[in-house]
């Protein structure tokens, strides 16, 4: 029988006469050992791994063996346990006579599809071939459908800017809408709408707000210009 004699090689210290099972695990555990030595040479001082936990970072168990993290709650901000969910708004509020003439409210820019055009057909009951039949609007002078003068209009509702937000403590009511259709509109325009104040008109304890809309599409065109007027109470 051989016996191994000790030494610092590696492969030395597996015995030639073991079997290939003992020879594995010799091989592991050499290896293993060596990745250990490796690692706590790696180790810094200080490591977190040797580190115990402080008194602050380990949870009390005071409430009849439970953790006191669980039933805490000083963890919790004091605005949460004050929260009001009526002064919870997007923009500060605003009142008639904060207003002012020149101001913009602009709507997040939107790329029409067919599934637009559908599901206006399905509000509106519109089933005019004009809308949703390619050769037809061809044979009649358009290059695609053309997309529904109305949801067009729809583009420049005041709920798509912010505005509606800045005033919706004092809003009374939408009462008119006007625009003229300047540049057909298709699948695949890109639109880019907004409200511009132009006029402000005191009524007593309410307040008349008259707005510019308008709508660019993606080649810089003005496809839509009109107007919205908005009734606002001057006080809360």
């Amino acid at each position: 029988m051989n016996i191994p004699t000790q030494t610092n090689d590696v492969e030395s210290r597996i015995s030639p006469d073991s079997d290939e099972g003992s020879s594995c695990l010799s091989r592991r555990n050499v290896i293993l050992g060596a990745a250990a030595v490796v690692a706590t040479i790696s180790l810094p001082k200080k490591s977190l791994a040797s580190t115990p936990l402080s008194m602050t970072d380990q949870p009390s168990k005071n409430n009849h063996g439970k953790d006191d993290h669980m039933n805490s709650t000083t963890d919790i901000p004091e605005t949460a346990q004050t929260f009001d969910p009526t002064n919870f708004t997007v923009v500060p509020a605003r009142m008639f006579d904060d207003l002012r003439v020149g101001e913009i409210f602009r709507a997040p820019s939107r790329t029409l599809t067919d599934a637009h055009a559908t599901a206006f057909q399905a509000v509106s009951a519109d089933n005019h071939p004009i809308h949703y039949d390619v050769e037809y609007a061809r044979r009649h002078g358009h290059t695609a459908p053309v997309v529904h003068g109305l949801q067009v209009l729809a583009f420049t509702a005041p709920g798509a800017t912010l505005f509606p937000q800045y005033i919706g403590d004092v809003f009374i009511a939408f009462t008119e809408a006007s625009c003229k259709f300047l540049k057909e509109v298709h699948a695949g325009d890109t639109l880019y709408s907004a409200l511009e104040i132009i006029a402000l008109t005191p009524q007593g304890d309410n307040g008349q707000v008259t707005t510019r809309a308008t709508i660019h599409n993606q080649h810089g065109e003005l496809v839509l210009s009109g107007e919205h007027k908005y009734l606002l109470r001057r006080h809360t």
